[in-house]
C-alpha cells in the first residue's frame, strides 16, 4: 500500500531548521537518521557520558533498550533473551531513571514503546514528564480518545517541543496533556486501570473479531435459509406453519438486535472476567435480549413494522449518541474500531456506517409508512427526509461522524425514497443533480473542516487539503482506499459471501414476480406502501457506499446483517396474520 512514510523526517526537518539531532543506541540511530541514511550524531549507551550526550542538541532519542516477552517468541525464531520478563523490565526502568536524572532541568522527557514484545499485538507504552506535561494522562487529537495516542504523533510532538511546524503531509498530532486529575495515589490507580482496561479489551477483542463475524455470517445464512423454507404454503399443517412462522419472526428480530448489542456491551467490563470469549458473548446477549425483548413484547409489536421500528430505531441511537459524545463505546468493540490496529478511533468507520444508515433507512420506511396510510404524502416526505438528513448530518458533521464516504451514499437513497412517496419519477436529469449536490455538499464540508486547525481537521480536511495539493497527494488516497477494498474483497471470503447470497435471497425468493417469496413480500408492500421505495433507496446507498469506500464491501455485507432479518420478520408477520385469519375462517365455516 502507499501511505507514502518518508525515512528521515525527523532529521531532515530538524537539519532545515539548522538544529542537529543526537542519537544514543541503535534505536535512537534510526530514529535520528538522514533520509540519506547518515547519523552525523551518534553515541553507544553510556550512563556516564548521558548528562553531556543530552545536552548537546534540542532533541535527542536514546534507546533504553528492548523487551521480549519468552512466552510470546513466534514459533522457530531463536533469539538470545537476556532474563525473564521482569529482569528485562527492570533493566529498561533503570536506564530510564538515568536519563531522567541526566536531563537538562526544563526538558520534556517522553518514554515511548515503539514495538511488540513478541507476536501478539498489543497497546504500547507512551508516558511524558515535563513543563508541558504533568499529572495526568496524554490526549492526542489524531485520536480523540483520552490516553490512546499513535506512534504518528510522536514525530509531529518532538518538532512541535522544538519549536518547529510539522511537514506538509506529516500524519500524528501534538500530544497534549488530557485530563488534569491530581496526583495522589488513588488518582495515580484509577488513571492506571484505565490504561490496563484500554490494554485488555484492545487484546482480547482483537482475537474474537474473526471468529465473531463467521458466526454472524453463518447465522444470517442460516435464517436465509430457515425461512425460504418455511415460507412455502404447502410447508406442514396450518398450525406447524404458524409455529414456525413465529419462530422465525422471532429468531430474525433477535439476529437484528446483535449489532447494536455489541456496542453497548462495552457498558459491562467483560475483559476483567477470567474467560473474555464467554463474558463478552454473555454481554452482548444481555442486550440483545433487552432490545428484542422490547421489539417483541410491547404494545407496538402487534404491528406489522412495530419490531422494526424498535431495532432500527435502537441501532440509530446507539451508533449516533456513541459518535456525538466520543465513540467510546466503539473502541475495542466487535462491531467497532480496533485501536491495535490503527485505523481508525473515533466516528464512523465502514461498518459502523453500515448499520447506522440502515437502522435510519429502515426507521424512514416505518415512520413515512405510517403516514401515506393515512394519506398523508407530504408529510409522510417531510418525515423521511428529516431522520435522513439527521442521519447525515450526524455522519458527516466532522466533530461527531467525520465519515467522507457516508454522506455521498445517503443521501442520494435519502433523495429517491423521498421523491417515490412524493411520486415523482426519477430522470437522468433529476439523479444528476442529486449525484452533484451530493458531490458539491461533501467538497464543501470538506473546505469547511481545512479551514480548521491541522491539529483539529479530521480526515475530510486533510484530503481536501490533498485535493488542492496542499497535503500529499489525493491520488494515493484514492488508490490506498481501493487496495484496501480489494484486500478485503477477496482476504475476507465469508463477509464478502454474504453480499451475493443476501442479494440472491432478496431477488429469486422475494423479488422475482412468480415466486412465493414475492407474494408474501407483495403483501408485505400493501401493508407498508414505502417498503418496495424504502428498500430501493437502501440497495442505492449500500452499492454507493461499496464503490466509494475503502473496505467497501463491509457496507453492503453490515447492511444486511440488519435489513434482511427485518425484511423477513416484516413479511413473516404478514403471512402470519393472513394464517391467523385463514384458520380462524376454516374454524368458522367447521362450526
Amino acid at each position: 500500500m502507499r501511505f507514502d512514510s518518508t525515512l528521515g523526517t525527523l532529521g531532515d526537518t530538524l537539519a532545515t531548521n539548522d538544529e542537529c539531532i543526537q542519537a544514543v543506541g541503535p534505536g535512537g540511530g534510526v530514529g535520528a537518521a538522514y533520509g540519506s541514511g547518515a547519523v552525523p550524531r551518534y553515541a553507544a549507551y553510556d550512563a556516564k557520558q548521558l548528562t553531556g550526550l543530552v545536552s548537546r542538541c534540542r532533541v535527542t532519542l536514546v534507546d533504553v533498550g528492548a523487551l521480549r516477552d519468552p512466552a510470546d517468541i513466534p514459533r522457530g525464531e531463536r533469539v538470545d533473551i537476556p532474563g525473564s520478563r521482569a529482569e528485562q523490565v527492570k533493566a529498561i526502568d533503570a536506564r530510564i531513571g538515568e536519563v531522567l536524572a541526566a536531563a537538562p532541568s526544563g526538558s520534556d522527557v517522553i518514554v515511548a514503546s515503539l514495538s511488540d514484545a513478541g507476536s501478539s499485538e498489543r497497546l504500547r507504552l507512551v508516558a511524558a514528564k515535563g513543563p508541558h506535561y504533568g499529572s495526568g494522562t496524554l490526549y492526542s487529537p489524531s485520536t480523540r480518545q483520552p490516553a490512546l495516542v499513535q506512534a504518528a504523533d510522536l514525530t509531529t510532538t518532538v518538532l512541535s517541543l522544538a519549536g518547529m511546524k510539522k511537514p506538509v503531509g506529516l500524519g500524528g498530532a501534538v500530544l497534549e496533556r488530557g485530563d488534569e486529575g491530581s496526583n495522589s495515589p488513588d488518582a495515580a490507580q484509577d488513571r492506571l486501570q484505565h490504561l490496563v482496561d484500554l490494554d485488555d479489551a484492545s487484546h482480547d477483542v482483537h482475537a474474537l473479531v474473526p471468529p465473531f463475524f463467521s458466526w454472524l455470517v453463518y447465522a444470517q445464512l442460516a435464517i436465509y435459509l430457515f425461512a425460504a423454507v418455511v415460507w412455502r404454503r404447502d410447508f406442514g399443517s396450518t398450525d406447524l406453519r404458524l409455529r414456525l412462522l413465529r419462530i422465525t419472526r422471532r429468531v430474525a428480530v433477535v439476529a437484528a438486535s446483535v449489532p447494536a448489542s455489541t456496542f453497548l456491551a462495552n457498558l459491562i467490563p467483560w475483559w476483567r472476567f477470567p474467560v473474555p470469549m464467554l463474558a463478552v458473548v454473555a454481554s452482548v446477549g444481555v442486550f440483545v435480549a433487552i432490545i428484542s425483548m422490547l421489539a417483541l413484547l410491547g404494545p407496538w409489536a402487534r404491528r406489522v413494522t412495530g419490531p422494526l421500528t424498535v431495532v432500527s430505531l435502537a441501532t440509530v441511537l446507539v451508533l449516533g449518541l456513541d459518535v456525538m459524545f466520543g465513540s467510546r463505546l466503539q473502541i475495542s468493540s466487535l462491531m467497532g474500531l480496533q485501536p491495535v490496529v490503527g485505523g481508525r478511533f473515533y466516528g464512523m468507520g465502514n461498518v459502523t456506517f453500515a448499520l447506522f444508515a440502515t437502522g435510519a433507512l429502515l426507521l424512514a420506511i416505518s415512520v413515512s409508512s405510517h403516514f401515506v396510510r393515512k394519506g398523508q404524502r407530504t408529510a409522510a416526505a417531510v418525515a423521511a427526509g428529516t431522520i435522513g438528513l439527521v442521519a447525515v448530518f450526524v455522519d458527516g458533521y466532522p466533530g461527531w461522524g467525520a465519515d467522507g464516504g457516508g454522506p455521498p451514499a445517503l443521501l442520494p437513497g435519502l433523495a429517491y425514497l423521498v421523491l417515490a412517496i412524493l411520486g415523482i419519477k426519477i430522470t437522468w436529469k433529476r439523479a444528476a443533480i442529486i449525484l452533484g449536490g451530493t458531490a458539491a455538499l461533501f467538497l464543501l464540508v470538506g473546505f469547511l473542516d481545512s479551514l480548521r486547525a491541522p491539529e483539529k481537521q479530521s480526515h475530510l480536511g486533510r484530503f481536501f487539503e490533498a485535493l488542492l495539493g496542499n497535503n500529499g497527494s489525493a491520488s494515493d488516497i484514492v488508490i490506498r482506499k481501493f487496495q484496501q477494498n480489494m484486500d478485503i474483497l477477496f482476504g475476507n471470503y465469508r463477509l464478502t459471501l454474504l453480499v451475493p447470497i443476501a442479494l440472491v435471497f432478496v431477488i429469486y425468493i422475494l423479488a422475482r414476480p412468480t415466486s412465493w417469496g414475492s407474494r408474501a413480500l407483495q403483501r408485505s408492500y400493501d401493508a407498508v406502501p414505502t417498503l418496495r421505495p424504502g428498500l430501493i433507496a437502501l440497495l442505492i446507498t449500500m452499492t454507493i457506499g461499496f464503490a466509494i469506500n475503502d473496505s467497501g464491501v463491509a457496507i453492503p455485507a453490515n447492511g444486511a446483517v440488519i435489513a434482511v432479518p427485518l425484511i423477513i420478520a416484516v413479511a413473516v408477520r404478514v403471512l402470519e396474520d393472513e394464517a391467523k385469519t385463514g384458520a380462524s375462517t376454516r374454524a368458522l365455516r367447521r362450526g
